[in-house]
């Protein structure tokens, strides 16, 4: 019997460690995901740049360094109809052109 409780105690002690652990995984999944609000309340969403491994958030100011991108490039393309190998051109010129702010 003694033998039982110490397994049923164990169970319980690894399951209570491992829920958060668990729900912070869950929960910065959901961040990755979701979209963020500024000021305004205005939703915005945010892009992956895995060479730069960092996030960009969409809002205002980054659609106006995608319009001066666009133009530099001569194209008229939505990013969202870029493919991958084409957002990752416009991830790095970004880092090469930060805001003048």
């Amino acid at each position: 019997m003694h033998r039982g409780y110490r397994y049923l105690s164990t169970l319980f002690l690894t399951a209570a460690l491992a829920a958060p652990v668990a729900m912070m995984a869950a929960r910065s999944q959901q961040d990755d995901d979701r979209k963020h609000e500024d000021r305004q309340g205005e939703h915005h969403k945010r892009y992956y740049d895995k060479a730069h491994k960092d996030y960009h958030t969409w809002d205002n100011n980054e659609d106006r360094s995608y319009q001066r991108y666009q133009t530099e490039q001569h194209q008229r393309r939505a990013f969202v109809e870029l493919n991958t190998r084409q957002q990752t051109v416009y991830w790095k010129w970004r880092h090469n052109n930060p805001d003048s702010r």
